[in-house]
Formats: structure tokens, C-alpha cells, sequence
């Protein structure tokens, strides 16, 4: 069975966005760009892969969500396939198909989806975000992997945007990448 990893950039008091929904402020800094790049190239847009030097990302995804305010950056450029080198679900009521074949636009009930998804054959999946859709699907996620950057930012779009339920997570792997930065692993 595939597993859903919840693979996201976090500030120390769990925000993973501005309340505008900005989250350049994370960076990255050029020697955690170099890691991030090095382990886990799939993560990046397809289009920023010359600036990094990724020639084939591989990895352990072949596919990511993404909610519609995490994907309608890309779209504003103009950019209707943001991780072209992976098969990419939106969940959005709000948008019409898209005329993309990697991209695929999700509008049912996201968690039978997952559990659906998780059942079929492939890699593992990737959560990109945002706090609403990992609020919704965070009974499914297996795997946690939080960048903790070194910012407090006091109010924006939590981690997970959920009523209060607890889920329990154990540590696996803490590991400073550089520029105060702490990638965190948990499995459930």
C-alpha cells in the first residue's frame, strides 16, 4: 500500500503560511536548497530543476495533492503543471478540468479519495498542502516530514486547519540541514 507523507516547510510555532497565504519568507537559504535539492528533488517545480542542477528527480513520490490556494500560485504564472514529472491532484471545487493530463482537478470527498489513491498501485504520496487539506486528510497521513525553520511568525494558515483531535505521531529522525533549519520525520 502507498503511503500519503505529509512533506511541508513549518515555522516553530506550526504556521506554514503568511495569513495572505505568502510563504516566501521560508526561503530557502542556498546550503538548505542544496539538501533539499539533493534529497528530496521532487519536491521542487518542475521549472525551477535548471536553477537547482536537477537533471531526473527521482525519489520516492509519483504523485502529490495540492489544495486550490496551494495551487493557484503556479497558476497565476501561467504555470497549469507545477510538478509535471509527477501525476498532480488539486482538491478544489472551484475550478473547471484541467486541460493538462498530469494535472487532475478533485472535487469529491478528498479523504475516500486518498484512501482510493493508497490502494492503487505506484509510489508514495506526497501532501504539498495547504492547512485546510491537511487538516482534512491528516487521519490518513502515515508520514510527517516538517521542515522547522527558525521563525516565529504569531498568526497564518496552521500546519493542519482541523478541530481539535488529537493524532499521534512517533519521532523517527530529527536532522539540522543547515541555517537553523530541522527537518523532522515522524510515522504514525
Amino acid at each position: 500500500m502507498r503511503s500519503l507523507v505529509y512533506y511541508v516547510a513549518s515555522t516553530i510555532d506550526g504556521l506554514i503560511a503568511a495569513p495572505d497565504g505568502a510563504f516566501e519568507f521560508f526561503g530557502p537559504e542556498p546550503e538548505v536548497a542544496r539538501h533539499l535539492a539533493t534529497h528530496w528533488p521532487q519536491t521542487f517545480p518542475t521549472f525551477a530543476h535548471p536553477q537547482l542542477g536537477i537533471d531526473r528527480p527521482q525519489g520516492r513520490f509519483d504523485a502529490v495533492l495540492m489544495g486550490r490556494a496551494t495551487y493557484e500560485p503556479a497558476l497565476k504564472l501561467g504555470i497549469a503543471s507545477p510538478y509535471a514529472h509527477l501525476k498532480q491532484y488539486v482538491f478544489a471545487h472551484s475550478l473547471p478540468p484541467s486541460d493538462d493530463p498530469a494535472v487532475e482537478i478533485v472535487s469529491s470527498d478528498a479523504v475516500a479519495f486518498v484512501r482510493d489513491l493508497k490502494q492503487q498501485p505506484g509510489g508514495d504520496i506526497w501532501l504539498c498542502g495547504g492547512g485546510r487539506l491537511a487538516g482534512q486528510l491528516l487521519p490518513e497521513v502515515d508520514e510527517l516530514m516538517v521542515k522547522v525553520n527558525p521563525i516565529v511568525a504569531g498568526s497564518g494558515i496552521p500546519l493542519a486547519d482541523r478541530p481539535f483531535d488529537l493524532q499521534h505521531f512517533t519521532l523517527v529522525d530529527a536532522t539540522p540541514i543547515g541555517a537553523g533549519v530541522v527537518m523532522l520525520r515522524y510515522s504514525r
